[in-house]
């Protein structure tokens, strides 16, 4: 767990110890064919930035309907401030998204009022434990330090480290009183894992917006939300996440740096990633917060309706 295998980070980010490079991206030389060898095209200009969030967002339509469920995207290109939303304003199930920012929140804590908390040995009993808890349930009889927990909590999404994470903040009311101090009075944590995954679409609790979700991540991840060292460290554990392969990741070329979290639920087939993305070496990042659910009861989750909107994402950005 300690021994992330990620990308290297760019910019600022250099001071993370990862351990694999980005990869450069290539320029395009002046071509030595004559007029007459190669006909001519016609260059089809950019298209400006309102015209391809709308192209976007035609795209995204027609996603959705063949989804047969229902998308929420948000997506900001800190290089020019351009967005990318399409139902960014609605309501959609946190799950386990919501671990990127406790992890935050422990952080902070640690930062400005109980020095040494990340270093601090926890411990609890089996009666604790909750599915899908690849790492806690290991160390049932030695604890973890808090540190290890937030990269138990955000690499594997282990459920039984983020009850213990949350213990330490206050719960999940503790959680909603750090989204508050992000500016953000939309987000908010009702229950404890494994209940919160427990939604339906009239349900309030335990959820948030991608608009509400994204300004979030940007704060944490490229913001002032946290002190620099740690705001490398939750970069360092999103990038070192191993549960959104198929997601936002898959979507997107695998020269670009990615940290994600992503969250899932039985109910309505309820799928969620949302990742800060450094397209490029020197590139500034992109914040991407996808949602997604069906409208059946039982449906299954689908993990490439995500990677195709993160697609059409970076293209209306003008990325790809």
């Amino acid at each position: 767990m300690r021994n992330l295998r990620a990308r290297r980070l760019p910019g600022a980010l250099e001071a993370v110890t990862l351990t694999v490079s980005l990869l450069a991206g290539g320029s395009l030389g002046a071509g030595t064919a004559s007029a007459a060898a190669t006909p001519a095209t016609a260059v089809q200009p950019p298209l400006s930035a309102g015209a391809a969030e709308a192209a976007a967002r035609k795209e995204l339509r027609a996603l959705e309907v063949s989804f047969k469920g229902r998308i929420g995207a948000y997506a900001v290109d800190t290089a020019t401030g351009r967005t990318i939303a399409y139902r960014s304003g609605e309501r959609f199930p946190l799950l386990s998204t919501f671990k990127a920012v406790l992890a935050a929140a422990v952080l902070h804590r640690a930062r400005t009022s109980e020095p040494g908390l990340m270093d601090k040995v926890v411990k609890w009993t089996a009666a604790d434990l909750k599915p899908n808890s690849p790492v806690t349930e290991k160390h049932v009889a030695d604890g973890l330090t808090v540190a290890r927990l937030c990269e138990a909590a955000i690499t594997l999404s282990d459920n039984t480290a983020a009850n213990v994470l949350l213990k330490q903040i206050g719960g999940p009311a503790g959680l909603t009183k750090y989204f508050r101090t992000l500016k953000d009075p939309i987000s908010r944590l009702d229950r404890w894992e494994t209940e919160l995954n427990d939604w339906n679409p009239k349900e309030r609790r335990d959820t948030t917006t991608p608009a509400a979700m994204a300004r979030d991540l940007r704060a944490l991840t490229t913001g002032n939300g946290l002190h620099v060292k740690d705001r490398e460290r939750l970069n360092a554990w999103l990038i070192g996440s191993k549960t959104g392969d198929a997601r936002i990741r898959a979507g997107l070329p695998k020269s670009w740096a990615i940290g994600d979290k992503t969250g899932t639920s039985s109910a309505y087939g309820a799928a969620n990633d949302i990742a800060v993305v450094w397209p490029g070496k020197s590139g500034a990042p992109i914040i991407m917060s996808v949602y997604t659910n069906r409208k059946a009861a039982n449906a299954p989750a689908d993990e490439k309706v995500i990677a195709d909107t993160a697609t059409i994402l970076a293209r209306g950005l003008g990325r790809l």
